[in-house]
C-alpha cells in the first residue's frame, strides 16, 4: 500500500531535520560503519529506519536481557523482522543479568547498562565502527534533568544527555515522542511496547508518567521551558569548561595538585578542586575535607569506587591507583643476628661495648644491647597499622606512631611504605625515621649491635 503525500511530507520533514543535525554537530559520517542500538522500541526502530534512509551503513545491536520472560523473546524476533525489512544486519547478545548483578552488586539497571555498553564497546572495536548510536528523544532529555536536579547534580549532570559523549550519539535528540511516532507511521515501521513502561517502578516513569503530565496541567509549556534551561546551562558549561580547563593547567600536573596553591587563590576552592578531580570518584563531602585539611600531611581519601586514593603532603594531592596504595599486612620474621635482605636491606653488625661511638647516621641506625638479641625473641618487620604505639628513645610514655608521622610531616605514602621493626610485638624501631628505649646500651652493657638502615 503506497504513502500519501502527507505521509511522505512528515518522512522528508523529519529526515531533513535529523540529517541536518547529524551534519551540524559531526555526529557520524558515511565513511565507517554505525553501531544502532536496537531494543524495538518506538525510538530505536525510528533511529536505525532514519540512519538508514539517510545512507548510512548501519550495524543493529539487541541486548536481551531475559528480564521479561516472552516478552523479551517478543522483542528479539521484533528486531530480527525491523532489520530483515530494512537490510540491515543484526547482532543479538544474550545475558546474565542476575549473575552479574550478583558478582558487581549493581542494580538492575546499572548492571543492564554496564553489560549493553561494555558489548558496544567491543562491537566498535571488531566492526570498525564510529559511534554507537542510541534513540533518545526530547522527553528523555527533559526527564534525565528532572531526575538529576532531585539528586542534586551540577552543571555536568543537568547538561549530561548530549548529542555525543564520547563514542555516544544521539541523533534524534531533537525529535519529541510524538514526531518519532508520526515518522513509524508514515513509513508504516510497527514497534513494541515495553509493558514495564506504563509502571510507576521505577522514578523516570513517574517523572514520565505522572510529574510531566501534571507541570503541563499546571505550566502549559512546561517541558519546553525545561529544554530550553538545558539548552542555556549547555552554554553556560561550555564556557564553564573552559575556565575549568585553564585551572587545571595552574594548579595540576599529571597526577599532582598544588592544593594549598589552588586553597590561596581562588574564592570558591572546593568548587574548582571539585571538577578539576571530576570523574576521579569523589564525592563534595570528601573535596571540601581536602580544602579543609590543606596543609595536613599523611592524610588519605579512598574514592567510592575504591580506583582512586588521593594522599594529601605538605599542601599536594597526589592521585594514586587504588590498588597500589594498599599494601599487604604482612609481617616478615627476621633474625637481628645476622644481615638483613628482605623485605628491606638492614646491615648488621657486632662491637664491643668499647668501640660505641653512635655514628651521626640519625634514625637510619638503630643501636642495642647484645644480650636482648641473644635471647629466644620473635623478630618481625611490617607496615603500619592503626593504633600502633612506641616508646622513643628517652621518653617514658608511648606514642602514637601515627603523631611521629605527623611530626615528622610523612606524606600517606611514606607513612605506608614505612618498615617497623618489632620484638615480640613491641615496635622497637621506625626504620629511617626513629629509635625507641628498646634494649639501649648502659652501665651492664658489655657487647651491642648496630643495625643500618640501607635506603632504597
Amino acid at each position: 500500500m503506497g504513502r500519501s503525500r502527507r505521509q511522505q511530507g512528515i518522512s522528508d520533514n523529519i529526515l531533513t531535520n535529523v540529517h541536518s543535525l547529524i551534519k551540524s554537530m559531526r555526529l557520524i559520517d558515511t565513511h565507517a560503519p554505525v553501531i544502532v542500538a536496537l531494543s524495538g522500541g518506538a525510538d530505536s526502530v525510528a533511529l536505525l529506519a532514519i540512519l538508514s534512509r539517510l545512507g548510512f551503513d548501519c550495524r543493529a545491536a539487541h541486548c536481551n536481557f531475559h528480564l521479561r520472560g516472552e516478552e523479551s523473546m517478543r522483542d528479539m524476533r521484533h528486531c530480527r523482522t525491523i532489520c530483515e525489512r530494512l537490510g540491515v544486519d543484526l547482532y543479538i547478545r544474550d545475558f546474565d543479568v542476575k549473575a552479574h548483578m550478583e558478582q558487581t552488586g549493581d542494580s538492575v539497571e546499572m548492571a543492564c547498562r554496564d553489560l549493553r555498553y561494555r558489548w558496544f564497546d567491543d562491537l566498535l572495536d571488531r566492526d570498525g565502527a564510529q559511534a554507537v548510536a542510541v534513540g533518545h528523544h526530547r522527553e528523555d532529555r527533559a526527564e534525565t534533568f528532572i531526575l538529576n536536579l532531585m539528586r542534586g547534580a551540577g552543571i555536568e549532570g543537568l547538561t549530561s544527555l548530549r548529542y555525543r559523549n564520547g563514542n555516544v550519539v544521539r541523533p534524534l535528540l531533537d525529535l519529541s515522542r510524538d514526531d518519532i511516532e508520526r515518522f513509524l507511521e508514515s513509513e508504516n515501521l510497527d514497534y513494541i511496547t515495553d509493558s514495564s513502561n506504563a509502571s510507576d517502578a521505577h522514578r523516570r516513569n513517574r517523572v514520565r508518567n505522572r510529574l510531566f503530565p501534571m507541570m503541563e496541567e499546571m505550566f502549559p509549556g512546561a517541558v519546553d521551558s525545561v529544554l530550553q534551561s538545558i539548552d542555556n546551562l549547555s552554554r553556560t558549561r561550555t564556557i564553564y569548561a573552559e575556565a575549568i580547563a585553564s585551572k587545571n593547567a595552574i594548579y595540576r600536573s599529571d597526577n599532582t595538585i598544588h592544593l594549598s596553591r589552588l586553597v590561596e587563590a581562588e574564592k570558591e576552592p572546593a568548587g574548582v578542586l571539585f571538577e578539576i578531580m571530576r570523574g576521579s570518584g569523589f564525592n563534595f563531602s570528601q573535596i571540601c575535607s581536602m580544602v579543609e585539611r590543606a596543609s595536613c600531611s599523611g592524610l588519605s581519601f579512598t574514592a567510592s569506587d575504591g580506583n582512586t586514593v588521593a594522599e594529601l603532603s605538605h599542601g599536594t594531592i597526589t592521585l594514586t591507583d587504588g590498588a597500589k596504595a594498599v599494601v599487604a599486612d604482612e609481617a616478615y620474621t627476621v633474625n637481628p643476628r645476622h644481615d638483613i635482605h628482605e623485605p628491606v636491606s638492614i646491615a648488621v653488625s657486632h662491637h664491643p661495648v668499647e668501640e660505641f661511638r653512635p655514628e651521626q647516621l640519625g634514625a637510619y641506625a638503630a643501636y642495642f644491647d647484645a644480650a636482648a638479641i641473644e635471647e629466644n625473641h620473635l623478630w618481625q618487620l611490617r607496615h603500619y597499622r592503626r593504633g600502633d604505639r612506641m616508646v622513643p628513645f628517652g621518653a617514658v610514655k608511648s606514642k602514637l606512631v601515627s603523631d611521629l608521622f605527623a611530626a615528622a610531616k610523612y606524606s600517606a605514602e611514606e607513612k605506608r611504605r614505612a618498615w617497623l621493626l618489632t620484638c615480640d610485638g613491641e615496635i622497637v624501631w621506625i626504620t629511617g625515621l626513629r629509635n625507641s628505649s628498646f634494649a639501649p646500651i648502659g652501665p651492664h652493657t658489655k657487647r651491642y649491635i648496630r643495625l643500618r638502615l640501607n635506603p632504597e
